[in-house]
């Protein structure tokens, strides 16, 4: 099973979790938008408490399915929150890395 996750050493700007000066109530709001927005990608569940969205998306014949989880992190009350995603396949060919690159230049542009 491979797996990639968001990381702040990550030399990519898309492949290190979004932070905005914006509360995580905003932010989660507008994660769980764009998941509606983008196509392939299903909501399996979510758990407003902890800000967290857990995602399938299907990779095609011999990418298998991604399990994605998608966490808001930040202070109450306090304008500043970080988004983290992590990406898990069970294909041959794993999408992982793309598939968090995707959500978070896609996540960056709307909360920008």
């Amino acid at each position: 099973m491979a797996r990639f996750e968001t990381s702040s050493d990550a030399s990519s700007k898309w492949h290190r979790p979004v932070a905005v000066p914006t509360g995580k109530e905003g932010v989660f709001g507008t994660v769980r938008e764009l998941l509606d927005d983008l196509s392939g990608w299903t909501v399996d569940r979510v758990d407003e408490e902890s800000c967290t969205v857990h995602v399938t998306k299907p990779n095609g014949f011999l990418g298998g399915t991604s399990k994605i989880v998608i966490t808001v992190a930040g202070p109450d009350g306090i304008p500043s929150s970080e988004t983290s995603v992590v990406s898990e396949s069970d294909g041959l060919l794993s999408r992982d890395k793309s598939n968090v690159a995707t959500f978070c230049r896609k996540l960056w542009m709307r909360v920008t």
